[in-house]
Parts: structure tokens; sequence; C-alpha cells
């Protein structure tokens, strides 16, 4: 499986800090190397913005295996990119598994692929739903700084929560929860 990051506009050691923090939880607990990829979208600013560019990206960086399973992670800026990317690669053929919305506040989230979206605090997090979201979600608790459920989602306590349900909420951290969705998506 092929794990798109996606950032926003902003420094790229945060990105490489998310990065080796998720390699931290899957690599070392649950997946070998060999079966999640990595991949980090060199975005420059805008660039965050465009899903052609994203899109443009994939297609180098997995020499258009289009059926090769993908999940999205998007952060902030780079939500817009990257739901675009999604919805461009399933277009053409591409089998996207999931797509997760880090704090992509106030960003429209449709697809036709499982929804997710984690977000620094609770006002985000339901606000954020109200645009489209899945039947799993995470927010901080207590609440950070935007910017830190990226540098480092795994040091960020929070709930994931089950939309639909009503069940009572799980506490793990923001790393453990994309963890979750990734061994979710790579079984089906």
């Amino acid at each position: 499986m092929n794990v798109i990051l996606c950032p926003g506009i902003h420094e790229y050691s945060l990105t490489k800090c998310f990065t080796e923090s998720l390699k931290n939880v899957i690599y070392n607990n649950f997946f070998d190397e060999n079966s999640v990829n990595l991949l980090d979208f060199p975005a420059n600013n805008l660039s965050a913005l465009s899903g052609f560019h994203i899109f443009q990206f994939m297609r180098e960086s997995l020499a258009n295996q289009l059926k090769s399973p993908v999940v999205f992670v998007g952060f902030s800026a780079g939500v817009v990119g990257a739901i675009t990317a999604a919805s461009l690669w399933q277009i053409f053929g591409g089998n996207v598994k999931a797509f997760i919305a880090i704090d992509g506040w106030m960003v429209p989230i449709y697809g036709n692929f499982p929804i997710h979206r984690m977000s620094h605090d609770y006002f985000t997090h339901w606000s954020s739903c109200l645009l489209g979201s899945g039947d799993n979600n995470f927010y901080a608790q207590p609440a950070v700084e935007h910017l830190e459920l990226w540098r480092s989602p795994s040091t960020v306590e929070g709930y994931s929560v089950d939309s639909p349900s009503g069940e009572l909420p799980l506490s793990l951290n923001g790393a453990e929860f994309i963890k979750i969705l990734l061994k979710r998506y790579e079984d089906i």
C-alpha cells in the first residue's frame, strides 16, 4: 500500500518530523517496511494546493501503477490539493483506499472512497465534519496548536470517534489512529 503525504504551506522540517513519527509507529510496531510505502509530496508553498501537481508526482513515483492501493494523508492547505489528486487518481482508474484529512478546516471533502478527519481540537472537529467526513475521525484532547498535529502525531493525545454510531470515544494518539486506519485498509 502507498501512503501519499500531502503537506500544507509550512517548513519542510515539519513534514520530515511527521514522516519519522509515523514510521516509528507503523514500521516498529505493526507493518513491515515493504508493505507500506510512504511518499512525501515535495510541496513548495502553493503547489500544496494543486491536485494536478500531486497527481503528476504520483504518476512519476508509482510509475503509472494505477491499481496499486493508495491512501492519501493531507494536512491543512494540502488537503485541498490532496482531495483533488485523489479524485483524479480514481477517475483515471486508480485504487484509492482512503483519504485522511488532518486539520483541513473548512475544506469540503467528498469522494467515492472512505474519508476520515483529524483535528487539533474539538471545535475544528465538529465544524469540519459538517463539510464531509467518514465514520471514524480523531480530535486532540487536550487541544494542541495546529502545526503540532502534523509535527508530532505520536505525542498528540485525543479521541477516535465513530460519528454515526454514537459509540464512546476511544483514547489514543494521532499516530496510533493513522496506524489503525492503515491496517483497516491494508486488509480490504
